[in-house]
């Protein structure tokens, strides 16, 4: 019997087997809304006829952004103002203002390094239609002049300020629309930003890599917290850079992700507080100290749980799973065909002194689906995988496709959002400067910039320009519109000083 044969068969007896649990009552067939699909970009020339469309679209396009830009970034650059400047005040040429709105507009039009934005950023015509949206923006600065400034300044206070500026969104109520399951889902993960093959820093992580060449490198890891919103919007809320502070090789550990996420959770209860936050999280945390914090925080929380994790919970799951057959519910999701299983009120023993036990709500989901090569091979293909979770809540018929699959595979959106950084133009990993100060202050303007996008193509506003060219497209005509010719900058200072009511996009 060939590989195909033998998944036709296969799916066959599953279907069989679904058919004959549907009649016998352990299992229910719930429809739910179809699986969204990610838009099309249109394949098609230019809607501009002649240059003075193109010019009038541009110009609508820079006056729509300066709306949603001003209404985050003034307030932005008035927390920033804040920061202790230890210039010498009888030489300094650029204010401190000046100075961090250049770092952040270098990282929302995507110039790429500091080389690139001295090129950019400093051409007559695109300095002059910035200016108009932004009147901070007194002098023009030498992209070297913020890297000085970031070598010297507290860089953490960089990071509060975003902070400051989220927490005004959430008063604002700007976020209550898009909550799900009204609550602020955080997910957490961690990525390395750059390595050398040298000790350039004694702050940075040191690994062996190459087998039994065992080559050193030294490398900057970065664990991540970011806001999840129903309408697929990414919020930068806080980067915990891992540093070897007193790191003696040989007599202590080096900081690592565990450790980072101690520091982390305190920072995230500082801002969300106990309650309305739904931790999204990899294998890693599933451990006892990370069950425990979310506890004490009152946090809820779906963690991936892996097969070589916690085997004693997984031990007991399945062994409640076949005595609970009636925990068992079947979906139909779009496309997707899904088996949900679990068990619940799970002891689970840290292993402490004080041998703290949790209570542990375990969810396994079976999802199989038909791709179709219709250009390729002219084949469908059954593929299927295999979810698994630890829940704080009890899952039941009513909540686990929700918890599972509207908040759980929402962790997701975290991978999207490396990729977003390191590959679609906010250059992730590069690292600015070799200082370490400085280094971990363009990672932060870095995380404004990508911040203030966020909300901009988001939001109603700028939704069409967005849904026409794409995310990247949309930066990107923004960046011509600005550079390419002399815009009606009357017009976008008129638009600026305006006010205006904005609203985030419905999913």
């Amino acid at each position: 019997m060939s590989r195909k044969e033998r998944q036709k068969q296969k799916q066959k007896e599953r279907e069989e087997r679904l058919a004959e649990s549907i009649r016998s009552g352990k299992a229910i067939r719930i429809h739910f809304e179809e699986r969204k699909k990610k838009a099309d970009q249109p394949n098609r020339k230019c809607d501009q006829k002649t240059p003075e469309e193109e010019m009038e679209h541009r110009q609508e396009k820079v006056e729509r952004a300066t709306i949603l830009y001003r209404q985050m970034l003034p307030a932005l650059l008035n927390k920033l103002s804040r920061i202790k400047d230890p210039r010498n005040p009888h030489k300094i040429k650029h204010k401190m203002t000046v100075l961090m709105a250049y770092g952040i507009l270098l990282f929302v039009y995507q110039t790429g390094s500091r080389r690139e934005a001295n090129k950019q950023m400093s051409r007559p015509i695109f300095w002059s239609n910035v200016k108009a949206m932004f009147p901070e923006l007194e002098t023009m600065p030498h992209a070297d002049t913020l890297a000085r400034l970031l070598e010297k300044i507290n860089v953490e206070e960089i990071q509060e300020c975003l902070v400051e500026l989220l927490k005004d969104l959430m008063r604002s109520k700007k976020f209550r629309n898009h909550l799900i399951n009204n609550r602020y889902l955080i997910a957490v993960d961690g990525s390395q930003k750059f390595f050398r093959n040298y000790p350039w820093e004694d702050k940075s992580l040191k690994r062996h890599v190459g087998g039994e060449a065992r080559i050193a490198q030294y490398y900057v890891y970065v664990l991540e917290a970011v806001l999840v919103l129903d309408n697929g919007a990414v919020l930068p809320v806080w980067s915990e850079i891992l540093e070897n502070k007193d790191w003696i090789e040989g007599e202590n550990k080096q900081d690592c992700e565990s450790k980072a996420f101690k520091r982390l959770a305190k920072k995230l209860y500082k801002i969300f507080g106990k309650g309305r936050v739904t931790l999204l999280a990899d294998g890693l945390y599933a451990c006892g100290p990370v069950i425990k914090q979310c506890r004490e925080y009152r946090w809820e929380y779906m963690i991936v749980l892996k097969e070589d994790s916690l085997p004693d919970v997984w031990k007991e799951a399945k062994g409640l799973i076949k005595l609970e057959p009636s925990n068992h519910l079947e979906i139909e999701w779009g496309d997707r065909h899904q088996v949900y299983e679990w068990a619940n009120e799970i002891e689970y023993d840290h292993g402490t002194r004080s041998r703290i036990t949790e209570i542990l709500h375990v969810v396994i989901c079976y999802e199989t689906w038909v791709e179709k090569h219709s250009r390729s091979r002219k084949t469908e293909e059954h593929k299927e995988t295999r979810y698994a979770w630890i829940s704080s809540r009890p899952l039941t018929k009513k909540n686990v496709f929700m918890r599972c699959t509207k908040m759980a595979r929402y962790r997701w959106k975290i991978e999207n959002n490396f990729l977003i950084e390191k590959h679609e133009g906010y250059n992730y990993e590069h690292c600015y400067s070799y200082d370490w100060q400085a280094m971990k202050g363009f990672h932060y303007l870095m995380k404004m910039g990508h911040f203030i996008n966020a909300m901009a193509i988001n939001s109603e506003l700028l939704a069409e320009y967005v849904d026409e060219s794409g995310i990247r497209g949309f930066i990107s005509s923004l960046r011509l519109a600005l550079s390419g010719a002399m815009l009606d900058t009357e017009k976008i200072v008129a638009v600026a000083k305006k006010k205006h009511i904005w609203r985030l996009k419905a999913a």
